[in-house]
């Protein structure tokens, strides 16, 4: 193995890259605006609209990227060069990687946050609220708080950095066969806990009994957009993940068992949530404002609320770590394929980089708070930009490519290799042609309109 081949690197097992993926899909999305949007827009009949899109949409796309990235062990830029090495279809793997570089830098200062809270729940500085208007404010507070806002935008990022740096197997690979599990783990005893609260029922009930006459037509948009980018599609991470694959691992299946594992653990979070919620007598469509103004505020009156406070953000903090490292590994990968870096100098250069984009969005909500541009501050522009326009079209154009430019048949040759049996092979072809891209193409335009 030259040093190229030891730079890029392979999963060490099928498990070991289902877990990985898995790892990249499930991050702050699936803990904690799944159940806030799920409130907001009527509970079971956003579940059961969100769980249709899913399985129409965000699995066939996952699917397609994996058999891109198999079928030329590439970045996502290379990927597109190997297949179509004629025309411009490379800039929409350069999209991906723009957009894990973009998204990498703000979401790691709201991992930070996520970090911060954890130690602020062993002191016990979250977990004293009387309501959840005093709970805002403390996170104002803290938020705005320059020192703060850098020391813990550079934890995550440094965190991120050490794994990625050790390579697929022994960085990606190794952190995610201990990350996930525990991460299940204390995403279990959390619903335990939260269902045996009294009062708990009333939360399950609206969360899981179906109210259609609450879901609106922005009801199915937003099921429609959360499905789509709770897959962490469109921005190359399942390219670059299914480019360290194996010739025999089986592709549907691997992108079936992922799209279940990160369903399951959104599912389990609003379990999590609403009981207790409902429990401790909130309002359960708080929105964004629910994971550090609402939940603090209902741990403060639970029994042992500290100690579940503890662990509800160490598992923010797990899941926000498995995506952070994917959208690392994402631009890491093109500049070892492409300029040919050694994983040292790529990890080190490019996490620098995006730490320093970082800086401004760290501090969007305090020092340079009053600087805007159309309303919006710098942390609000890139996530913007990059979630509203990058990723649903790289998601769109990923459909064009494999099912109208380079085709059906070769797409599923790649993934016949390592399946015994395609039984949805027609189905796979048809949605990703049609149903899939009309979806994408549906939230683009939502986007582009402000919806």
């Amino acid at each position: 193995m030259n040093d190229f081949e030891k730079s890029r690197g392979f999963w060490g097992s099928r498990a070991g890259f289902v877990i990985a993926a898995a790892g990249s899909a499930i991050g702050l999305g699936n803990i904690w605006k799944f159940p806030y949007i799920t409130g907001q827009h009527g509970g079971g009949a956003f579940v059961i609209v969100y769980l249709i899109c899913i399985v129409l949409i965000g699995i066939p796309i996952m699917l397609a990227e994996f058999t891109i990235g198999r079928k030329t062990h590439k970045n996502p830029v290379g990927a597109y060069k190997n297949i179509h090495p004629a025309g411009l279809w490379f800039l929409v793997g350069g999209m991906g990687v723009l957009a894990g570089f973009m998204i990498l830098s703000f979401y790691s200062v709201v991992a930070g946050w996520t970090i911060a809270y954890v130690l602020k729940s062993i002191f016990m500085l979250v977990t004293q609220f009387e309501t959840a208007a005093d709970a805002g404010k403390y996170f104002g507070n803290f938020a705005s708080n320059p020192f703060e806002a850098l020391i813990y935008h550079t934890i995550f990022m440094i965190l991120c950095i050490s794994i990625v740096i050790k390579g697929v197997r022994s960085g990606i690979e190794k952190s995610c066969d201990i990350l996930m599990p525990t991460l299940l783990f204390i995403l279990v005893l959390l619903v335990i806990r939260s269902l045996t609260l009294k009062g708990a029922w009333a939360g399950v009930v609206f969360y899981l009994k179906p109210e259609f006459s609450k879901l609106t037509a922005q009801g199915v948009l937003v099921a429609l957009g959360h499905a789509f980018f709770s897959l962490s599609l469109g921005m190359g991470a399942m390219i670059t993940y299914g480019s360290y694959l194996s010739k025999k691992e089986n592709l549907a299946s691997s992108a079936l068992i992922v799209g279940a594992l990160d369903t399951v653990i959104a599912l389990l979070a609003g379990l999590m949530i609403f009981p207790a919620v409902f429990a401790m007598g909130l309002e359960p469509s708080a929105g964004p404002g629910l994971v550090f103004h609402v939940l603090p505020a209902v741990f403060s009156k639970m029994p042992f609320g500290n100690i579940v406070s503890i662990a509800f953000f160490t598992l923010l903090a797990i899941a926000a770590l498995t995506s952070g490292i994917s959208l690392l590994e994402v631009v890491v990968a093109y500049f070892i394929d492409e300029i040919r870096w050694s994983r040292k100098k790529a990890v080190l250069i490019v996490g620098s980089v995006i730490f320093i984009l970082g800086i401004p969005s760290a501090l969007s909500f305090g020092a340079f708070g009053e600087y805007k541009l159309f309303g919006m501050n710098f942390f609000d522009i890139v996530d913007h930009i990059a979630s509203n326009y990058l990723l649903p079209l790289g998601g769109l154009l990923i459909c064009v490519f494999v099912a109208w430019v380079w085709g059906p048949k070769p797409a599923l040759e790649e993934i016949h290799i390592g399946e015994h049996k395609f039984p949805f092979a027609g189905g796979w072809v048809f949605l990703v042609k049609y149903i899939s891209p009309v979806a994408v193409g549906i939230i683009l335009i939502a986007k582009l309109m402000g919806k």
